[in-house]
């Protein structure tokens, strides 16, 4: 069941001129198909279609709307036109079961959803947290796919299913028929061994996990199969059209487009999520790496990906939806130029605080969060917004530390990419926070990333990494925020990290 060494398929070897690439990229918020066009020296992304993924709750289960989604998907592709290839990817962790028929068994299950709670405390009672991350070098998060399955031991679904398909290649499986685990994804399964790149047999036998109901692994590159009949006459498009392996976890894409020119950087691929961390070339597994919350997830081109979950714009968002179901809607724009003008660092809240996770009510948890802390409520609106990017910031930056600390890497630059780059104050306090550069773009940075793989697999683009990033680095329009000690001065930064670290 090993993955081959290999990136891009055999294929590879006929080289082509240029060629126009779907990127499938479904977020946990929106989905999007995404043409890129690229030759040797250029990429041109234009979005082709763009839909809502909005969770349903049904008999007090939150669950992803999937046929919507592919629904969604193939609208895309209609509207995409002729293209050389397509790729799909998707958040991490969430599933679909398929039946000995391939039909699958009720909708996945939302990764918000409450069901897994308690379930790490039974996985510790024969595998401990030490041992857990020895062995898959993922931090502790209640929602991995391992602490799903362990809520799903007892269903009749599991019982009934025959395969499990990660979102993205539930997705792939539908539209060719073909059903395989891409690596990267599997990797935030909690199942994975980063050092093997393969399954970690140990931890699925202590969970209790069937590791036959995955389909092979394959890798970014691969062949994952060509579009159905049936799939060309929904779309209109001519056949045959291969489906391409890519970074299906979205942050894997996106960090493989980090537009980086020096190997001194960190990222932060922001959106609902903020991942923020370095690229590896080796996993971290040591104690104090479990404990300052770090997880070691598969990449690109045989890298790591260390880094650290924080809640992201999913707070912002969040506080906009309570306001908007209060009747008291706000217009972003205006508030982040009233955020702008609020007392910097007045309080903050700890973004990688777990209590944070459910929707609903986030104004009014913030404020809580600073009352616990002795900091003053945030005033108004404005006021919220303005401790949201504050707090963001400021776990981006401990995050950067953190991780070079663990790492023994130094960083020179921060890359933000992803839809955050499009929000000029929270970059801005980044590169105030971490005291380093920040240069931010490309905003569809895992659509692109995904192209750039599928580009490099049929033989459009050299296979080299560091070539891809130049061409991007040279391509893309990036925006530079350097510090500028007017959001606040580094004494006051650090006294902000003390507080949410507990020592201030």
């Amino acid at each position: 069941m090993s993955p081959h060494p290999s990136t891009s398929p055999p294929a590879a070897a006929s080289r082509r001129s240029g060629g126009r690439f779907a990127a499938v990229d479904l977020g946990a918020s929106s989905g999007r198909v995404i043409t890129g066009d690229v030759t040797p020296g250029s990429v041109e992304l234009r979005e082709a279609h763009r839909f809502p993924n909005r969770p349903v709750r049904t008999a007090g289960t939150l669950h992803w709307d999937v046929l919507a989604l592919y629904g969604g998907v193939l609208d895309g592709l209609r509207a995409a036109g002729p293209v050389t290839s397509v790729g799909v990817d998707s958040w991490a962790v969430d599933y679909g079961l398929l039946d000995a028929d391939g039909a699958l068994l009720g909708n996945p299950v939302h990764y918000r959803d409450s069901r897994t709670e308690g379930m790490a405390d039974r996985l510790a009672e024969v595998l401990s947290p030490r041992e857990l991350y020895a062995h898959t070098g993922l931090a502790y998060l209640p929602f991995n796919t391992v602490h799903q399955l362990a809520a799903a031991r007892d269903s009749a679904q599991l019982a009934a299913a025959r395969q499990l398909l990660l979102m993205p290649d539930l997705i792939s499986y539908w539209l060719t028929g073909v059903a395989g685990t891409e690596l990267t994804n599997a990797s935030t399964t909690q199942l994975i061994d980063p050092r093997t790149r393969d399954w970690s047999p140990a931890v699925a036998e202590a969970a209790g996990v069937e590791l036959s109901l995955f389909p092979p692994l394959r890798l970014p590159g691969d062949p994952a199969g060509e579009l159905l009949p049936a799939v060309l006459e929904e779309t209109g498009l001519p056949g045959p059209l291969p489906v391409t392996a890519v970074g299906s976890h979205d942050t894997a894409s996106a960090v493989s487009a980090v537009p980086a020119v020096s190997g001194r950087f960190a990222y932060i691929a922001t959106g609902t999520w903020s991942l923020a961390g370095l690229e590896l070339t080796r996993p971290v597994l040591t104690e104090a790496s479990r404990e300052a919350g770090f997880t070691n997830e598969l990449g690109v081109d045989g890298t790591v990906r260390y880094l650290r979950n924080i809640m992201g714009l999913w707070l912002l968002q969040e506080c906009m939806r309570t306001w908007e179901s209060e009747g008291r809607a706000q217009d972003l724009r205006s508030l982040l130029r009233e955020a702008a003008s609020c007392p910097p660092l007045r309080s903050v809240v700890d973004a990688g605080d777990p209590g944070f996770l459910a929707p609903g009510g986030m104004p009014r948890r913030i404020a809580e969060a600073c009352r616990r802390t002795g900091q003053p409520e945030p005033e108004g609106p404005a006021g919220t917004v303005r401790c949201v990017l504050d707090s963001l910031a400021l776990a981006h930056r401990l995050a950067v530390e953190d991780a070079g600390r663990l790492a023994d890497t130094e960083t020179d630059v921060v890359h933000v990419v992803g839809g955050g780059v499009h929000n000029e104050l929270l970059c801005q306090l980044t590169a105030d926070a971490c005291r380093l550069p920040v240069i931010a773009g490309p905003a569809e940075a895992a659509a692109l990333g995904s192209v750039m793989v599928q580009a490099r697999a049929h033989g459009v683009i050299g296979d080299d990494p560091g070539l891809v990033r130049r061409l991007l680095c040279d391509t893309l329009p990036l925006r530079t925020y350097e510090p500028s000690g007017g959001h606040g001065s580094p004494q006051a930064w650090s006294r902000a990290a003390a507080t949410i670290r507990g020592t201030g």
